[in-house]
């Protein structure tokens, strides 16, 4: 049985992210799409375990890789999700804190 990402060591999470990324590629070049995008997320989990989430606050405003540039604000943590709204949405959605890009002021 394999351990949870939240039992693993950061050596063994950073392992784990190392043979995600061999997974993608190999996908990637079988041209098995949703492989792919399965490992992704994976590996956004993994990666999210490695981070502090502490330095994460409700009331934060963030963009989530891969969503177009969509402002999420955060409403609370749970772990290593951030849990908030997208855009203008009123509903509640969760994001591994991989995922989230700090919005900066230009």
């Amino acid at each position: 049985m394999e351990k949870r990402f939240s039992e693993m060591t950061d050596g063994e999470l950073k392992q784990q992210i190392a043979d995600l990324k061999i997974k993608i590629q190999k996908s990637e070049q079988m041209g098995m799409i949703n492989e792919v995008a399965v490992h992704e997320r994976k590996m956004a989990m993994a990666e999210a375990y490695l981070m502090d989430p502490e330095d994460f606050h409700p009331g934060e405003v963030y963009f989530i890789q891969y969503d177009e540039r969509v402002p999420f604000k955060i409403d609370y943590m749970n772990g290593v999700f951030a849990w908030g709204y997208r855009g203008e949405t009123t509903e509640l959605s969760a994001f591994p804190i991989s995922l989230l890009e700090k919005v900066t002021e230009d």
